[in-house]
């Protein structure tokens, strides 16, 4: 079975499966999708936990012999696997697979790994997972789903925002999970309950916003200049290398020409090292927005930025990097 992390605590409210693999790109969620299996876990007796953090020299027997005993004093036992490289190895493929192939009453495995690629999740060890218990995929919370985050989780403190209040605290937040949960718990300390004032958020919440440049691709496709200003401006102030910030914006560039001349997305991908998932997704759901010769002339500017950055051309860096996504977001069919 398979269930996105929001729909955790409505299968634990009903049933508890004997393994639980916990695996994503967002370590915020992942830790609070672990806690619940384990707070589900205890409510239902497992009184005895054990935790294996395997490295390179790790002795699976441990492991194996763990899920095989249970101890005197203890009637049920949580065995966790944390497996940072999300590859378990030879030996350890089989020892979670031999786990999951005796399931019992007395036992719950939680394993949590990194977002697999396809390839990890099409592995014997993991399908052995998902058909013993239950994969909980953890997706990261992006710009456009953060306001609607952020009042899920004011709503749990008794609060309340109007949707310009929780946009502009999406400002504040925006790429750093973890700082917005903070913020929003600093929120249930300094303000009362009910509805927030921007007044109110504004004095207590900080400026805690962590860009890259991914997001200003991603701002720039989805047709919102005065977002992908601030995320420009914001990598400046972080002070992130144009040159990255260029080779972002220029394999898009490149993606989207090769598009709009009739190429395949697929390879255009890989030729220009364009493997973010969800700017990918942008790249295609934008691709007839820009007419060639927009795009043709952006590739133009790109190259006078890249000559400004080595100090051969004229302009400053920055500034051209908004001067570039103006020109697209002006010159677009949006």
């Amino acid at each position: 079975m398979q269930l996105r992390a929001e729909q955790l605590h409505g299968h634990l409210a009903k049933s508890l499966a004997p393994a639980y693999a916990v695996h994503g790109d967002e370590p915020l969620l992942a830790l609070e999708a672990a806690d619940a299996v384990r707070a589900a876990a205890r409510r239902r007796g497992f009184s005895e936990r054990v935790v294996f953090e395997p490295g390179r020299s790790f002795d699976w027997s441990e492991f194996t012999h763990a899920a095989a005993s249970l101890s005197l004093f203890a009637a049920r036992k949580l065995i966790e696997l944390r497996l940072a490289s999300g590859k378990p190895g030879t030996q350890g493929a089989e020892a979670i697979a031999a786990c999951c192939a005796r399931p019992s009453a007395d036992l719950l495995l939680l394993v949590s790994v990194p977002r697999l690629d396809r390839g990890t999740q099409n592995s014997a060890w993991f399908r052995a997972l998902a058909e013993a218990g239950v994969i909980i995929d953890v997706y990261s919370v992006d710009r456009p789903r953060l306001p609607a985050w952020i009042a899920e989780r004011l709503a749990r403190q008794r609060q309340s925002a109007a949707r310009e209040v929780l946009e502009f605290l999406a400002d504040r937040v925006e790429g750093n999970l973890l700082a917005a949960h903070q913020e929003v718990q600093k929120l249930a300390l300094l303000a009362p309950e009910g509805e927030l004032s921007i007044e109110t958020v504004n004095e207590a919440v900080a400026s805690v916003a962590r860009y890259d440049p991914y997001v200003a691709a991603e701002a720039l496709l989805a047709h919102h200049p005065a977002r992908y200003v601030r995320v420009i401006e914001g990598l400046r102030a972080e002070g992130e290398q144009p040159t990255f910030v260029l080779f972002v914006l220029s394999s898009v560039l490149f993606v989207l020409h090769g598009l709009a001349r009739g190429e395949r997305a697929d390879p255009l991908f890989v030729q220009h090292r364009l493997f973010n998932k969800p700017l990918q997704r942008a790249v295609q759901a934008a691709a007839r927005r820009y007419p060639a010769p927009l795009l043709a002339s952006a590739l133009a500017h790109a190259a006078a930025i890249d000559r400004a950055i080595k100090g051969v051309g004229r302009g400053e860096p920055w500034e051209e990097f908004i001067a570039l996504g103006l020109k697209l977001a002006h010159g677009s069919k949006a």
